[in-house]
Protein backbone atom coordinates (compact mmCIF):
# COMPACT_ATOMS: atom_id res chain seq x y z
CA UNK A 1 0.00 0.00 0.00
CA UNK A 2 1.03 3.83 -1.09
CA UNK A 3 1.49 6.28 2.10
CA UNK A 4 0.66 9.47 2.69
CA UNK A 5 -2.23 11.54 4.26
CA UNK A 6 -3.20 13.12 1.08
CA UNK A 7 -4.54 11.89 -2.54
CA UNK A 8 -2.26 12.96 -5.14
CA UNK A 9 -2.74 13.32 -8.84
CA UNK A 10 0.08 12.53 -10.89
CA UNK A 11 0.15 12.60 -14.97
CA UNK A 12 2.29 10.66 -16.63
CA UNK A 13 2.75 10.86 -20.40
CA UNK A 14 4.30 8.59 -22.97
CA UNK A 15 5.30 9.27 -26.70
CA UNK A 16 4.40 7.43 -29.82
CA UNK A 17 6.55 5.45 -31.52
CA UNK A 18 9.40 7.32 -33.82
CA UNK A 19 12.24 6.58 -36.23
CA UNK A 20 10.80 3.62 -37.27
CA UNK A 21 9.84 1.79 -34.44
CA UNK A 22 6.56 0.28 -34.53
CA UNK A 23 6.28 0.46 -30.83
CA UNK A 24 7.47 2.66 -27.58
CA UNK A 25 8.14 1.36 -24.33
CA UNK A 26 7.02 4.75 -22.72
CA UNK A 27 3.39 4.03 -24.22
CA UNK A 28 2.78 0.85 -23.77
CA UNK A 29 4.34 1.74 -20.17
CA UNK A 30 1.54 4.25 -18.98
CA UNK A 31 -0.95 1.89 -21.10
CA UNK A 32 -0.27 -0.48 -18.41
CA UNK A 33 -0.27 2.68 -15.63
CA UNK A 34 -3.92 3.08 -16.74
CA UNK A 35 -5.48 -0.51 -15.41
CA UNK A 36 -3.95 0.43 -11.95
CA UNK A 37 -5.41 1.79 -8.58
CA UNK A 38 -3.28 2.59 -5.79
CA UNK A 39 -4.28 3.81 -2.41
CA UNK A 40 -4.05 7.55 -1.76
CA UNK A 41 -2.43 8.37 -5.55
CA UNK A 42 -4.87 9.15 -8.81
CA UNK A 43 -3.01 8.60 -12.08
CA UNK A 44 -3.58 10.29 -15.43
CA UNK A 45 -1.89 9.28 -18.62
CA UNK A 46 -1.37 11.35 -21.81
CA UNK A 47 0.02 10.38 -25.20
CA UNK A 48 2.56 12.53 -26.38
CA UNK A 49 3.13 13.48 -30.52
CA UNK A 50 6.70 12.78 -31.04
CA UNK A 51 7.07 16.42 -32.58
CA UNK A 52 8.33 19.67 -31.27
CA UNK A 53 6.36 22.63 -30.21
CA UNK A 54 3.03 20.40 -30.67
CA UNK A 55 4.63 17.71 -27.87
CA UNK A 56 4.15 20.67 -25.54
CA UNK A 57 0.91 21.78 -26.01
CA UNK A 58 -0.60 18.39 -25.98
CA UNK A 59 0.83 18.21 -22.57
CA UNK A 60 -0.38 22.03 -21.48
CA UNK A 61 -3.90 20.88 -22.21
CA UNK A 62 -3.51 17.79 -20.30
CA UNK A 63 -2.07 19.56 -17.50
CA UNK A 64 -5.07 21.96 -17.51
CA UNK A 65 -7.56 19.01 -18.00
CA UNK A 66 -5.92 16.94 -15.40
CA UNK A 67 -4.95 19.27 -12.78
CA UNK A 68 -2.07 17.45 -11.28
CA UNK A 69 0.08 17.92 -8.80
CA UNK A 70 2.79 15.78 -10.09
CA UNK A 71 4.08 15.71 -13.58
CA UNK A 72 6.13 12.60 -14.96
CA UNK A 73 6.57 12.30 -18.65
CA UNK A 74 8.36 9.48 -19.75
CA UNK A 75 10.68 8.82 -23.09
CA UNK A 76 12.07 6.01 -24.87
CA UNK A 77 16.07 5.99 -24.73
CA UNK A 78 17.66 3.60 -27.26
CA UNK A 79 21.04 2.27 -26.62
CA UNK A 80 20.62 3.11 -22.33
CA UNK A 81 20.67 -0.25 -19.89
CA UNK A 82 18.89 0.62 -17.18
CA UNK A 83 15.94 3.75 -15.97
CA UNK A 84 17.55 7.16 -16.50
CA UNK A 85 16.17 9.42 -14.06
CA UNK A 86 16.62 12.82 -15.65
CA UNK A 87 18.66 15.92 -13.26
CA UNK A 88 18.65 19.05 -16.52
CA UNK A 89 16.83 19.85 -19.18
CA UNK A 90 18.29 22.19 -21.83
CA UNK A 91 17.12 25.40 -23.58
CA UNK A 92 18.51 23.86 -27.28
CA UNK A 93 16.82 21.50 -29.89
CA UNK A 94 19.34 19.98 -32.29
CA UNK A 95 17.50 17.20 -33.84
CA UNK A 96 19.54 14.11 -35.68
CA UNK A 97 17.04 13.24 -37.36
CA UNK A 98 13.00 14.51 -37.99
CA UNK A 99 10.48 14.23 -35.84
CA UNK A 100 7.15 12.54 -36.79
CA UNK A 101 5.98 15.72 -38.65
CA UNK A 102 9.38 16.04 -40.47
CA UNK A 103 10.54 19.15 -38.55
CA UNK A 104 14.38 18.53 -37.70
CA UNK A 105 15.53 22.22 -35.99
CA UNK A 106 19.49 22.55 -35.28
CA UNK A 107 20.45 24.69 -32.59
CA UNK A 108 17.05 26.21 -31.77
CA UNK A 109 15.50 27.65 -28.26
CA UNK A 110 12.93 25.95 -27.40
CA UNK A 111 11.77 28.77 -25.47
CA UNK A 112 13.49 31.86 -27.03
CA UNK A 113 13.79 34.22 -24.12
CA UNK A 114 14.06 31.05 -21.60
CA UNK A 115 16.79 29.94 -18.93
CA UNK A 116 19.52 27.83 -20.81
CA UNK A 117 18.54 25.30 -18.49
CA UNK A 118 15.71 23.93 -15.80
CA UNK A 119 16.71 21.51 -12.95
CA UNK A 120 13.98 18.47 -12.15
CA UNK A 121 11.59 19.21 -9.78
CA UNK A 122 11.38 15.28 -9.08
CA UNK A 123 13.38 13.79 -6.05
CA UNK A 124 15.72 12.05 -8.60
CA UNK A 125 18.30 10.50 -6.31
CA UNK A 126 15.40 9.05 -4.17
CA UNK A 127 14.10 7.79 -6.90
CA UNK A 128 17.10 5.72 -8.55
CA UNK A 129 17.74 4.15 -5.20
CA UNK A 130 14.32 3.23 -4.61
CA UNK A 131 14.45 1.66 -8.35
CA UNK A 132 17.58 0.16 -7.31
CA UNK A 133 16.41 -1.55 -3.93
CA UNK A 134 13.64 -3.59 -6.06
CA UNK A 135 16.47 -4.91 -8.08
CA UNK A 136 16.35 -2.81 -11.42
CA UNK A 137 19.10 -1.16 -12.75
CA UNK A 138 18.41 2.71 -12.75
CA UNK A 139 21.16 5.66 -12.39
CA UNK A 140 21.04 9.62 -12.53
CA UNK A 141 21.27 11.22 -16.22
CA UNK A 142 22.79 14.26 -16.58
CA UNK A 143 21.54 14.49 -20.16
CA UNK A 144 18.20 14.68 -21.79
CA UNK A 145 19.61 14.59 -25.36
CA UNK A 146 18.53 17.54 -27.40
CA UNK A 147 15.31 15.77 -29.55
CA UNK A 148 11.75 15.31 -28.44
CA UNK A 149 12.60 14.02 -24.82
CA UNK A 150 14.15 16.98 -23.74
CA UNK A 151 12.27 19.56 -25.54
CA UNK A 152 9.14 17.92 -23.94
CA UNK A 153 11.26 18.40 -20.77
CA UNK A 154 12.19 21.57 -20.89
CA UNK A 155 9.11 22.46 -21.78
CA UNK A 156 7.41 21.17 -18.49
CA UNK A 157 9.83 22.46 -16.22
CA UNK A 158 8.58 25.73 -18.15
CA UNK A 159 5.39 25.90 -17.69
CA UNK A 160 5.82 24.79 -14.03
CA UNK A 161 8.06 27.88 -13.40
CA UNK A 162 5.96 30.27 -15.20
CA UNK A 163 1.95 29.33 -15.41
CA UNK A 164 1.73 26.04 -12.48
CA UNK A 165 4.50 27.02 -9.10
CA UNK A 166 2.48 23.98 -7.33
CA UNK A 167 3.31 21.44 -9.68
CA UNK A 168 6.67 19.66 -9.98
CA UNK A 169 7.61 17.50 -12.62
CA UNK A 170 9.99 16.04 -14.23
CA UNK A 171 11.87 13.24 -16.80
CA UNK A 172 12.37 9.62 -17.06
CA UNK A 173 14.38 7.60 -19.87
CA UNK A 174 13.88 3.89 -20.39
CA UNK A 175 15.54 1.73 -22.47
CA UNK A 176 13.61 -0.52 -25.74
CA UNK A 177 12.26 -3.75 -24.82
CA UNK A 178 13.16 -6.49 -26.24
CA UNK A 179 11.52 -7.20 -28.99
CA UNK A 180 13.02 -3.62 -30.34
CA UNK A 181 16.48 -4.93 -28.84
CA UNK A 182 16.41 -8.22 -31.14
CA UNK A 183 16.02 -5.61 -34.35
CA UNK A 184 18.98 -3.60 -33.13
CA UNK A 185 22.13 -5.76 -32.57
CA UNK A 186 23.81 -5.14 -29.03
CA UNK A 187 21.09 -3.20 -28.48
CA UNK A 188 20.21 -3.40 -24.45
CA UNK A 189 16.56 -3.64 -23.24
CA UNK A 190 14.37 -4.15 -20.36
CA UNK A 191 10.97 -6.06 -19.65
CA UNK A 192 7.81 -4.07 -19.81
CA UNK A 193 7.04 -5.35 -16.48
CA UNK A 194 10.15 -4.05 -14.76
CA UNK A 195 9.47 -0.66 -16.51
CA UNK A 196 5.74 -0.17 -15.23
CA UNK A 197 7.30 -1.42 -11.65
CA UNK A 198 10.04 1.21 -12.03
CA UNK A 199 7.34 3.79 -12.95
CA UNK A 200 5.46 3.32 -10.19
CA UNK A 201 7.96 3.56 -7.86
CA UNK A 202 8.99 7.00 -9.39
CA UNK A 203 5.08 7.71 -8.77
CA UNK A 204 5.54 6.97 -5.06
CA UNK A 205 8.09 8.41 -4.28
CA UNK A 206 7.84 11.70 -5.74
CA UNK A 207 4.11 11.94 -4.57
CA UNK A 208 4.85 11.69 -1.16
CA UNK A 209 8.52 12.81 -1.13
CA UNK A 210 9.43 16.59 -1.79
CA UNK A 211 13.27 16.49 -0.21
CA UNK A 212 16.12 14.37 -1.97
CA UNK A 213 19.23 12.78 -1.01
CA UNK A 214 22.36 12.65 -1.32
CA UNK A 215 23.99 10.26 -3.39
CA UNK A 216 26.95 9.60 -5.30
CA UNK A 217 26.24 8.91 -8.99
CA UNK A 218 27.78 11.16 -11.04
CA UNK A 219 27.62 9.51 -14.73
CA UNK A 220 26.68 11.22 -18.03
CA UNK A 221 23.50 9.22 -18.63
Amino acid sequence: MWGGDLVQKVLVTGFEPFDGETVNPALEAIKQLQQKTYENVTIATQEIPTVFHKSIQVLKQAIDREQPNIVICVGQAGGRHDISVERVAINVDDARIPDNEGNQPIDARIVEDGPAAYWSGLPIKSIVQKIREAGIPASVSQTAGTYVCNHLFYGLAHLTASQYSEIRGGFIHIPYLPEQAARHQNAPSMSLENIVRSLEIAIQTSAFQTEDITLADGRIN
